[in-house]
């Protein structure tokens, strides 16, 4: 609880110290709807204690893009509506391929969920469309604040796009051909595989990628994702641990040291996590056309 309400402090004053503009009524529908929310789930009425996930990350989203434009003059929702719903619409088979996963290894079970296939579809559907969109946005407002400041351009090689693409695929790999007992004690490797597989990718196919932004020795969105990973682990470990329907970590480790649901050490697995949303949407987003390759020789070398 501590570590979350300083999480969630910091965010909340370096908005404050850095707004340039209104907050827009969209954020207090946000934020209403969120403690509203907050309510209802505590005294079990429903729908909403049993949707409650999807409803606060949907409010989150509300609030944190309004906070974006408070400090940017710019957000998603308001000059990108299309391209946030559309991240949105990604987001649900993005999550789906974690999920073929936990079919294998066993890490993670939903409880609390509707008997009945349409509501459940709608829960799930719901929740999944709030993943990418969520670790987006806040990585978004924390590159605001300019905590990190521009460095000096890199060269990206060719073996290293390579080899890290080796990793990468040896990380996705392992977990599910090692016998079952074995596989599960190494999910975490899957939290790191897809970033290593698929940034290079991106860079080499000319889109935009994090290996791009270090070449131009910008490291603000690598780092803000890390930050955005962080900051909503906690904030899903939070809510998830009060909602009616919920998820339980069931994988074969720590689960004696649990913070919430979520065993302690589980907790560095999001901040790896962002970056994965962020390039599996890109290589997503570029294979359904919705995302141009860039023309930058450097990138495309």
């Amino acid at each position: 609880m501590i570590i979350t309400a300083a999480t969630v402090t910091i965010i909340l004053l370096e908005v404050l110290h850095h707004r340039k503009h209104h907050f827009p009524y969209a954020g207090w529908l946000g934020l209403v709807a969120l403690g509203g929310s907050e309510w209802l789930m505590f005294h079990h009425i429903e729908p909403v204690a049993t949707y409650f996930t999807p409803i606060a990350w949907s409010a989150y989203l509300l609030i944190c893009d309004s906070a974006v434009f408070a400090v940017t003059g710019r957000s998603r929702l308001r000059n990108a509506p299309r391209d946030f719903f559309q991240m949105a619409l990604l987001s649900i088979p993005l999550w789906l391929i974690f999920e073929a996963y936990n079919l294998r290894l066993q890490n993670w079970t939903y409880v609390g969920v509707p008997r009945s296939l349409a509501p459940a579809m709608i829960g799930y559907g719901w929740s999944f469309a709030t993943i990418t969109p969520a670790i987006l946005e806040t990585a978004e407002l924390v590159e605001s604040f300019g905590w990190f400041k521009q460095g000096e351009d890199r060269g990206i090689s060719a073996a290293l796009t390579r080899n890290m693409m080796l990793v990468g695929a040896l990380c996705l790999a392992l977990p599910v051909i090692l016998p079952h007992d074995i596989g599960a004690h190494f999910f975490g490797l899957i939290w790191i595989g897809f970033y290593l597989l698929l940034d290079p990718l991106n860079y080499r196919l000319g889109l935009p990628s994090l290996l791009g932004d270090i070449s131009y020795g910008r490291w603000s969105r690598f780092c803000s994702l890390l930050v955005s990973g962080w900051i909503c682990g906690w904030l899903w470990e939070f809510w998830n641990f009060w909602a009616a329907a919920k998820w339980h970590y069931i994988f074969p480790m720590f689960q004696q040291w649990k913070i919430f649901e979520m065993p302690a050490p589980g907790y560095l697995g999001f901040i790896p996590f962002a970056l994965e949303c962020f390039v599996m949407y890109v290589t997503a987003a570029w294979l359904v056309r919705w995302i141009p390759r860039s023309q930058d020789p450097r990138i495309m070398e």
